[in-house]
């Protein structure tokens, strides 16, 4: 215990509030609350067998606090889990990447509202949905909505309808094509949808219906009897799994890889979605902290909250009465309860939550478990296949590409741990063999410039050259003499079989087909293929480019290279007017003209052509 700690710990006031732990160097480590601050900060500084190695740990690193006092337990409850999302502090249990959660918004506040994805919650008087875990399904909701009610999509009013309108999928109340009660009442149906509730949907739509039938607006009828028809469908497929009533069913699991807490959303009485949630810095603490920590949490940042909790698991009588008075207060006065369920279908919806925590789990374990195969274990078994003394964590892999000779270059890819280090690849443009295909030569060029004074610690511990025996004997001759590496392994890979040629030996090793060990050497490669074929293209276009552009009267090197650089292809430029070629760097009208003009030559000239084929043509069928 530092000497600052000593003596803020003699002035801990006896109110409620939130305590924040700091390390030495004022990065803040843990928060917590209090309902006294002075009883709760000592008990971590007393000397305790009961503290657990976590607390221990986190005491250790302790060398200052700060307290903030609170009117009430309700107060620091709020404040605590602010202070968590917005600091992560490394002791809290916390959300995984809770940061990278969408919501839906619909912007209330606005005239006409307006309904999309969002990562940011902000107090701007809109209504959130979510958190959601699975962006994918977000989207397939937004674009459903979408489907059953034209709402507006554009940031700003716009002066006439767009073409969302004209497709039928806005009703342009920009341009007063709909009124704004007609507008606020679909706005009422996607809230009522979003909660859930799509028997109030249903009802409301109904009466809506009803009411334009009777007035002959039978138009609009028909757009709300399509829109009841679709929620009535998507009613259909949502399973009802208790009387009624909303509920949340909690479902939470734990493995060797975390803790999984699964969500279970029922809203009158119906299933209408699920969403999973991991939980970090949790390995040392009982079930009953993890959830009491996570509905906190979860509960401070979601946008609506039941009647009703279901639990799998008892928690602190204290911390249960704290949260239902928060969660209360939350829901504007409404009770919410935190039951936990002894039989009957409640207790069987939470078993169903927690069995799929427990699913989510073993899917990851294994998920990881086959990443590690195609991976790590890739590496090790490759590395047993080859005899290597060494696991061959760090590959680097060499190949050639040219067209008969023109612009050779090589590429340089590397692998760590069996995954590609983009980073560290490097390209080669090869200055040996121009205008003469060799590629051994070429792969002596490389080896060079890659190995010759390389420090022994930068040396990879394996590396692979895409060829045979010849490509290989070429490397050999480089990295074991002027590069003066003597214990690196080097192996051959040939184009065909994927045969393995091996340093001093004439019979090449032959993978097992299916092996990871395999599927690893060719895919590093292939990325070098890919890589180099890339490069070779790239210089391959910019001559082209600069080919063409030299037979244009007026164009010297300063302007290719402008056009060049502002355009990027040929394509481009061929197409340009003569206002954009002119907007290039150190182009003027006259210089612009004449690339226009050189280029509409050629398109004269490729339709003369073409009209006279098509005149041959017509000639031989006549006869």
């Amino acid at each position: 215990m530092t000497d600052i700690v000593a003596e803020k710990l003699k002035l801990l006031p006896d109110s409620p509030g939130v305590y924040i732990m700091k390390d030495a160097n004022g990065r803040i480590i843990y928060v917590g609350k209090a309902v006294v601050l002075k009883n709760r900060v000592r008990q971590y500084f007393q000397h305790n067998k009961n503290h657990s190695p976590k607390v221990k740990a986190m005491v250790s690193h302790i060398a200052d606090f700060e307290i903030i006092m609170t009117h009430s337990e309700v107060e620091a409850l709020i404040l605590e889990c602010n202070l968590i999302k917005k600091h992560r502090p490394h002791y809290n249990i916390s959300l995984k990447d809770d940061k990278s959660y969408p919501y839906v918004k619909v912007t209330v506040q606005e005239e006409y509202p307006r309904v999309f994805l969002t990562h940011r919650v902000t107090k701007d008087g809109a209504r959130y949905f979510g958190p959601y875990t699975d962006v994918t399904a977000v989207h397939q909701s937004l674009k459903l909505l979408r489907k059953l009610f034209p709402l507006r999509t554009c940031r700003h009013l716009q002066e006439r309808p767009c073409l969302e309108y004209h497709i039928k999928r806005c009703l342009a109340p920009c341009v007063g094509k709909v009124t704004e009660e007609d507008y606020a009442a679909m706005i009422r149906a996607v809230l009522l949808f979003l909660e859930g509730r799509t028997a109030d949907v249903e009802r409301e739509l109904k009466v809506r219906m009803e009411q334009a039938a009777e007035a002959f607006h039978f138009e609009t009828a028909a757009r709300l009897r399509d829109q009841l028809r679709a929620v009535q469908k998507i009613a259909e497929k949502q399973n009802i799994v208790t009387g009624a009533g909303d509920q949340d069913a909690i479902g939470l699991a734990r493995s060797e890889i975390g803790v999984c807490v699964q969500v279970f959303f029922i809203r009158a009485g119906k299933m209408i979605g699920r969403e999973h949630f991991l939980l970090q810095g949790s390995e040392e603490e009982s079930d009953a902290d993890i959830l009491a920590a996570f509905l906190s949490q979860y509960y401070h940042r979601a946008a609506f909250v039941p009647r009703e909790i279901l639990l799998p698991m008892a928690i602190a009588e204290a911390e249960q009465a704290l949260l239902e008075s928060w969660l209360t207060e939350k829901k504007q006065g409404t009770k919410v309860q935190l039951l936990l369920p002894q039989r009957g279908t409640k207790r069987d919806i939470v078993a169903m939550a927690e069995s799929n925590a427990a699913k989510y789990l073993a899917d990851e374990a294994a998920r990881i478990k086959q990443a590690d195969e195609k991976t790590m274990g890739a590496v090790r078994e490759l590395g047993h296949y080859l005899g290597l003394k060494k696991m061959p964590y760090r590959m680097e892999c060499f190949d050639i590409s040219h067209i008969q000779g023109s612009e050779t270059v090589a590429s340089m890819v590397v692998f760590e741990g069996g995954l590609p280090k983009k980073s560290d690849y490097r390209r080669f443009k090869i200055q040996s063999t121009e205008g003469k295909p060799d590629d051994f030569l070429s792969m002596r060029e490389v080896t060079t410039r890659r190995y010759v004074g390389l420090p022994e610690e930068e040396l990879p511990n394996l590396i692979v050259i895409d060829g045979g025996k010849g490509q290989l004997s070429s490397a050999l001759e480089i990295i074991r003499g002027a590069g003066g590496h003597k214990d690196v392994p080097v192996v051959g890979l040939a184009k065909q079989f994927e045969l393995v040629f091996k340093e001093g030996e004439s019979e090449p090793v032959v993978l097992p087909r299916h092996s990871q060990a395999l599927y690893l050497i060719e895919r590093i490669r292939d990325e070098a293929h890919r890589f180099a074929i890339t490069y070779h293209r790239k210089l391959r276009g910019k001559r082209n480019l600069v080919s063409v552009l030299d037979h244009i009267v007026g164009i010297g090197p300063k302007r290719r290279q402008a056009l060049r650089s502002h355009f990027g292809t040929i394509a481009r430029i061929r197409e340009a007017s003569v206002e954009e070629l002119q907007q290039a760097p150190g182009m003027n009208r006259p210089a612009a003209e004449a690339v226009y003009h050189f280029f509409e030559a050629q398109r004269d000239l490729t339709r003369y052509h073409a009209d006279e084929e098509d005149r041959g043509t017509r000639k031989e069928t006549d006869i």
